[in-house]
């Protein structure tokens, strides 16, 4: 007997409005649930109801995105420049936008939901957040190429 392959069927076709929706849909639920694993299994991250945790997941989604856009146009400005000097200053400044936009974002969260969300720990909670942020990026960078694996079957 033959194995049959199962041929990727393609059903109906999105927009890039859609696209970017389910995206941007998948990426806040990947947020939501790593938020929750992390509140209910670690003691450095408190928060106080499943609805403020979607919410949170909402703001991250919104100022991680924003804060990536800002490094792109920065790494946009040095690549466009010859050098080694230019090229070490990409990378400095890249980790520079990334490492300070999660102090602003983790302030922005402070500020927006008090004592409803806490990172506890080494640096007033800065490790323990950036610990989360961490793995919500790894999260969605799997879910993102098990996709593209998925497109590619057949």
């Amino acid at each position: 007997m033959k194995k049959e392959h199962q041929k990727t069927q393609i059903v109906g076709s999105f927009n890039n409005k859609q696209l970017l929706y389910v995206k941007y849909f998948t990426a806040i639920l990947i947020d939501l649930l790593v938020l929750n694993l992390f509140d209910e299994y670690w003691d450095n991250v408190v928060i106080s109801s499943f609805s403020i945790s979607l919410l949170v997941a909402i703001l991250l989604q919104i100022l991680l995105k924003f804060t990536i856009k800002i490094e792109h146009r920065v790494a946009d400005y040095f690549n466009a420049k010859p050098g080694k000097f230019m090229k070490f200053m990409r990378y400095l400044s890249a980790w520079a936008i990334l490492f300070i936009s999660k102090l602003i974002i983790l302030e922005v969260i402070n500020q927006a939901f008090g004592n409803e969300v806490q990172f506890k720990g080494a640096w007033h909670g800065v490790l323990a957040f950036i610990v989360v942020v961490m793995v919500m990026l790894i999260a969605e960078l799997i879910a993102s190429k098990i996709n593209k694996k998925l497109g590619k079957i057949g």
